[in-house]
């Protein structure tokens, strides 16, 4: 079974390559990686473990995909926050609340070890999700 990562940012440089460094971490993944201008909404349902990530709260490229997660269930699923301030990060925490998306509770504010912070939510998924300890490059 092909696990599948979504990471949508908006279009700041910043968010793109912490977005970059995340997808280079699963490579036993398929990884959707696109701005959220670019969302159409048959991303979302496929994806097994979803990344959102902006640079400042309530960028206009993420109405879209904002909307859509008022009106659609994706209990259980994790998701992954990253934002260069809290801000920001907070406006992404009140995006997914109403899909009930099961948010790890620490995002990436671009200071620390990506992949460390990329490893703890890849482990729930595939310690507590399907049962195994795969998932990242060593």
């Amino acid at each position: 079974m092909e696990k599948t990562a979504l990471i949508i940012t908006d279009d700041s440089e910043s968010t793109r390559k912490t977005a970059e460094s995340i997808a280079s971490l699963l490579t036993t993944w398929k990884v959707v990686s696109i701005t959220a201008g670019d969302f159409d909404g048959t991303q979302l349902l496929p994806a097994d473990i979803y990344f959102f990530g902006a640079e400042k709260s309530n960028p206009p490229s993420f109405s879209y995909l904002h909307k859509m997660l008022q009106h659609i269930n994706l209990a259980g699923r994790l998701c992954g926050i990253f934002s260069a301030s809290q801000e920001a990060a907070g406006y992404l925490r009140n995006m997914v609340r109403d899909s009930e998306l099961a948010l790890h509770p620490d995002p990436f504010l671009g200071e620390g070890d990506i992949k460390t912070w990329t490893e703890k939510i890849v482990k729930l998924y595939t310690v507590d999700v399907i049962g195994s300890s795969d998932g990242l490059q060593s």
